[in-house]
């Protein structure tokens, strides 16, 4: 016995690893610990198989910095187009923050049913997150003003990740938001993507001031209301479509006239009116906080200053 306890105390602590019964079961756990993500309480250390990335052009959150990270139990295949189809007991995991102070952790579990998404919401220490099925409403004073900050509840989560089969899906993790510098080859590498395509796509920073005004904000536009706004997707009846792919000036909302915004409008006739921003009904829906007429309608309570300046320079810019 002796003999076994002291080659024990030579092996040392086990390893800590994901809970892969956790992602799976039915029902979810009270806490963000509990799926074995981290290997500390803060959150700040993922554990072996859990590995960090970032995007290209991230969505805009309230100016919240973002953490972001992916489990799989195997490598995702590298389609070229479209989120990376994870397998059953992935977990795509994001941590909102305000410098050092944590807010709250989404997790999206892909299950043997499909996708599901939960928020746990930190406390003031930083030390426990704990599940927010109702959701959760913060006041925060942060360096760009008051922020109402919201965590959305269960059934807020698929507002935003609804795919053409109107089951949850991932937004971020795409070939296309994934390639910068040597990411896409570490992930490759981790075993979170499979072989990658001979060539792969690129959606640029839009915040990188270098590149051509167009491209910044095809690229804003993109993360930010192309998840809703393209074919087969939530926003499709509208006939404005803001995704990547999209080349069409009429359906990017080029002199095309709204299908029915109604008070979203503000009583402008265009989409987008080439050369004259104020006319222009994309514009003023992101320049505005009223709940009847802002886009995104959810995931904002605050207006994106730098993103709006984006969008007025790219219309301002557009020829007829």
């Amino acid at each position: 016995m002796r003999v076994l306890v002291f080659l024990a105390l030579l092996a040392g602590p086990a390893l800590a690893e994901v809970s892969s019964a956790t992602i799976l079961a039915q029902r979810p756990p009270k806490t963000l610990a509990e799926f074995g993500f981290f290997g500390d309480p803060g959150a700040n250390a993922p554990v072996v198989g859990v590995v960090p990335y970032t995007l290209n052009s991230p969505l805009f959150s309230d100016y919240a910095e973002k953490d972001r990270f992916i489990y799989t139990p195997e490598p995702a295949p590298a389609v070229a187009t479209g989120a990376l189809d994870f397998p059953v007991g992935a977990a795509i995991i994001k941590t909102f923050r305000y410098g050092a102070r944590k807010m709250e952790t989404r997790v999206l579990l892909h299950q043997a049913a499909g996708w599901k998404g939960y928020a746990y919401l930190w406390n003031d220490e930083g030390t426990e997150a704990k599940l927010a099925l109702a959701g959760a409403d913060l006041s925060l004073e942060t360096e760009h003003g008051t922020i109402a900050y919201h965590v959305p509840n269960a059934n807020q989560c698929k507002a935003c990740h609804i795919g053409p089969d109107k089951a949850m899906v991932p937004i971020g993790p795409k070939l296309r938001n994934l390639n910068r510098a040597a990411q896409l080859a570490d992930l490759v590498a981790a075993g979170v993507i499979g072989a990658l395509p001979q060539e792969v796509p690129l959606v640029p920073d839009y915040r990188d001031e270098s590149l051509a005004d167009e491209r910044r904000a095809r690229a804003y536009l993109d993360i930010n209301c192309g998840h809703c706004h393209a074919p087969g997707l939530p926003a499709d009846t509208s006939g404005l479509f803001l995704n990547w792919e999209e080349q069409n000036p009429l359906r990017l909302g080029v002199n095309k006239r709204p299908v029915a915004a109604g008070k979203g409008s503000s009583h402008l006739q265009f989409d987008v009116v080439p050369g004259d921003p104020e006319a222009s009904i994309l514009l003023f829906r992101m320049s505005t906080l009223d709940p009847g007429a802002m886009m995104p309608e959810i995931g904002r309570s605050t207006i994106d200053a730098e993103g709006a300046a984006l969008i007025r320079t790219w219309i301002a810019g557009l020829e007829e």
